[in-house]
């Protein structure tokens, strides 16, 4: 059990070749969409769901903070799709790579402080420097805001890498116990297989909450810059 305990993070290959950029573009294919003027039930719900995450989202946002709302609404159903896909047996789940989590925050992060930098400068400059800040702390605080400033899309990489890694480590742990205790003791079993259920609705849940957090995190740095 401890050899494969991390063989599910590994990234597939198909014929020695990464099947990691297919994985990542099969989650599109699944959001369905409609030539027709009348929409069916599904159809409609995900449109529901999409405006009134929008909304959520943009509410609090500018003209201009609100042009990234396509891009904020296409991540957050990327990231969800991708986290519940990862739930399915024997498959892989992208989000729980730092690299490609990295690859998504930094970006963004990086739009949104230049963004801010090219909009208003001395906004952007002034949250460097705190107002009334005593002169003798001047330059410890201008270091200690700089470093938070550029270690945003890290903590933005590492809180989702970190939840969903858990909660996949934690249901394979669960699996297997339950696996193993099945020739043992079958009350036993009962138990455990209970609380794994409980986890996998659970693990839904997180899936979906960490790209709404991902997500809003991104849009409360945009609108700092806006």
């Amino acid at each position: 059990m401890n050899e494969n305990l991390f063989a599910s993070f590994i990234a597939p290959t198909i014929l020695g070749l990464p099947a990691t950029v297919l994985i990542i573009l099969f989650p599109p294919l699944l959001i369905p969409t409609s030539k027709y003027l009348i929409n069916n039930r599904l159809i409609t719900t995900q449109q529901w769901l999409i405006k009134l995450t929008s909304k959520q989202m943009m509410t609090m946002h500018n003209t201009k903070g609100r042009t990234w709302s396509l891009m904020l609404v296409s991540l957050i159903i990327f990231i969800a799709t991708t986290n519940l896909l990862g739930l399915l047996p024997h498959s892989f789940t992208p989000t729980t790579q730092l690299s490609m989590n990295l690859a998504m925050a930094i970006p963004l992060w990086a739009g949104a402080v230049i963004m801010g930098f090219r909009s208003k400068i001395k906004n952007a400059l002034a949250h460097f420097l705190p107002q009334g800040t005593p002169t003798p702390l001047i330059p410890m605080l201008v270091i200690i805001e700089t470093i938070s400033l550029l270690i945003q899309p890290m903590a933005l990489a590492v809180r989702l890498t970190a939840n969903i890694t858990a909660g996949h480590l934690l249901m394979h742990l669960i699996g297997s116990a339950t696996l193993a205790m099945s020739t043992i003791n079958l009350p036993s079993t009962l138990i455990i297989f209970t609380i794994l259920i409980l986890l996998t609705i659970l693990e839904i849940a997180v899936a979906l909450i960490q790209a709404y957090v991902f997500t809003l995190l991104v849009s409360l740095y945009l609108h700092d810059n806006t």
